[in-house]
């Protein structure tokens, strides 16, 4: 069984930083892409950057040049680094994993529980 556990999220002031982490566990043959998602309150889920097993990177146009993605391959573990927080970045956000659970599995997307950000004064 896969788990994506996230942490890092909390309160912050508007300006502030916060980085978030993911670990992925269980029993994984392979991790294609790792990515972060998010969902404001009523609102749908979002992109917010992703990461190929190779190091490319993409982001949401409301988080470039503020925020920024990178993975720890050989800990599984998908990072975004969160800076010049805006009160509009406040939302649960999740990460995502496109991975194959075993030989021969095919590739699936499996999702942590969210952390919550706040950006407030």
């Amino acid at each position: 069984q896969v788990q994506l556990v996230e942490s890092g999220g909390g309160l912050v002031q508007p300006g502030g930083s916060l980085r978030l982490s993911c670990a992925a566990s269980g029993r994984i043959f392979y991790i294609s892409t790792m990515g972060w998602y998010r969902r404001a309150p009523g609102t749908q889920r979002e992109f917010v950057a992703a990461i190929s097993s190779g190091g490319s990177t993409g982001y949401a146009d409301s988080v470039k040049g503020r925020f920024t993605i990178s993975r720890d391959n050989a800990k599984n573990t998908v990072f975004l680094q969160m800076n010049s927080l805006e009160a509009e970045d406040t939302a649960v956000y999740y990460c995502n994993s496109q991975l194959r659970a075993g030989i021969g599995a095919a590739l699936s997307d499996y999702w942590g529980q969210g952390t919550q950000v706040t950006v407030s004064s």
